[in-house]
């Protein structure tokens, strides 16, 4: 569901906001300047959520919204092959 906030800021989905003016225009975190794939890289290579917020000066809760959004990405990607070898 996509929301549009003050100015260029477009919501993505709740805590998940992206503006051009930041990092050109990948999401992040809402009132922040960090990166959700950050977030969700460092979680992915085995770093506790809780140590992530904490790095990147976020809240839990906002992690696990940039892994719910990530979540919500890849379950809307669809893949078709076309042919065979």
């Amino acid at each position: 569901m996509l929301r549009k906030r003050k100015s260029d800021v477009l919501g993505l989905a709740p805590r998940i906001v992206v503006n051009p003016r930041i990092h050109s225009g990948r999401p992040v975190i809402e009132g922040t300047r960090v990166p959700v794939d950050v977030l969700v890289g460092a979680v992915a290579s085995g770093m506790a959520i809780e140590r992530v917020a904490d790095e990147d000066g976020v809240t839990r809760k906002d992690v696990l919204a940039a892994l719910g959004y990530a979540a919500q990405v890849v379950a809307g990607e669809e893949f078709r092959l076309i042919g065979s070898r």
